[in-house]
């Protein structure tokens, strides 16, 4: 049966008796030593902050809070290579790794208060030379997944996740497959590092003291993956951007991005959202604070086409009498096809209520071009 899971026992071992880590410190020694009693297939679930200590990735940090405050920032900065969301003093970033968690990883917990820890710079790396090490130390083959804490963009409150691992596969893809009532499965693809990461986390906690354990039970192949097969890529991220940071972009690009309109779809147009836009269209800058604009929502399919009947005849009498051949009349008149094929026509009229007079012609005119430029800008 292809299946991640397993209908055995699974076991979930801490390991005490491990050491308070420094630089330079070798890890899997201290390992071997406090677990002894690893076997193959077990999978060895280490806390990254472990892995920063051990490799050197501990900050000096200050004492004074809005000193140690400004210095996380600074960190932040240079650990994050974009801001993906920001609410108040919370960062929510993207690392060189790509993992996607707030303020780029950079924390200050279970460290010494002297400290800041940065997150391993190749965790996929440091786990296949934990495996490779376990390996000669104790003859067995395990599995090695490397875990960070994480929030969840739908669900309140944290859990570990794998950000390094290696001797396993990390994503089970059952596509192709059929349940027990026979169904086709589609796009069901199993984050197996991260429930591993998740699970271990139980005997681990946060204040235990205890950085490693050892799940034990599962069914393990190893398909050469990593973590950063865990990391969608960013074409294929429905949320790459925060809710506030997409508004803004978007706001940003309106102009930029904006383009005729060639074709329609079939799909209907709800009420609601055509007297939405028109609402916006009436809040557009306009002289002495009038609303230069009417909108004639031509919801009469006899009558639209009534409409642009007559007005396609009036613009091939204008266009013939420009002297155009009628073969060039026609291609001209053929692109007002788009108004017939629109799910809704909606006429804008300007009106110049509220224009002021004026008794000479220049200002006249001036004051029915700003009228104009308002019916245009609504």
């Amino acid at each position: 049966m292809n299946d991640h899971g397993t209908s055995a026992r699974v076991e979930i071992l801490p390991v005490p008796g491990l050491p308070e880590f420094r630089p330079g410190d070798d890890l899997a020694a201290a390992i071997a030593e406090a677990a002894p009693w690893l076997r193959d297939n077990d999978v060895l679930v280490v806390t990254s902050k472990v892995l920063s200590k051990t490799e050197g990735r501990m900050v000096a940090a200050p004492s004074d809070p809005d000193e140690r405050d400004a210095l996380r920032r600074k960190l932040i900065d240079g650990e994050a290579v974009r801001v993906l969301a920001r609410k108040g003093r919370t960062l929510i970033t993207e690392n060189a790794l790509g993992l996607v968690q707030a303020a780029a990883g950079v924390d200050g917990s279970n460290v010494d208060s002297g400290e800041l820890a940065l997150l391993p710079v190749d965790p996929d790396g440091s786990a296949a030379l934990l495996v490779a090490a376990l390996r000669e130390r104790l003859g067995v083959t395990v599995a090695v997944v490397v875990t960070d804490t994480m929030g969840r963009a739908w669900r309140t409150g944290q859990t570990d996740v794998a950000i390094g691992a290696a001797g396993l596969t990390v994503l089970h893809a059952y596509a192709g497959e059929h349940d027990q009532h026979g169904n086709e499965l589609i796009v069901t693809e199993i984050a197996v590092a991260d429930e591993i990461a998740a699970a271990a986390d139980l005997v681990k906690g946060k204040l235990t003291a205890v950085p490693v354990a050892v799940v034990r039970g599962l069914a393990l192949r190893d398909d050469g993956s990593s973590a950063r097969n865990l990391v969608r890529a960013g074409d294929e991220d429905l949320f790459w951007l925060g809710t506030e940071e997409a508004l803004a972009l978007g706001r940003a690009q309106a102009q930029l991005l904006r383009r005729s309109v060639r074709a329609f779809s079939d799909e209907a147009v709800p009420d609601a959202l055509i007297e939405a836009a028109v609402g916006e269209a009436l809040t557009a800058p306009a002289p002495h604070h009038t609303r230069p604009v009417r909108f004639v929502w031509v919801q009469d399919a006899g009558v639209r086409r009534g409409l642009l009947d007559k007005m396609k005849d009036q613009w091939r009498a204008d266009l013939s009498g420009d002297g155009r051949d009628p073969d060039s009349v026609e291609r001209r008149i053929a692109r007002g096809q788009i108004l017939y094929d629109a799910p809704e026509l909606i006429i804008p009229f300007m009106v110049p209520d509220g224009a002021h007079t004026y008794p000479d012609e220049h200002r006249t005119a001036a004051e029915h071009t700003m009228f104009t430029v308002a019916a245009g800008a609504a």
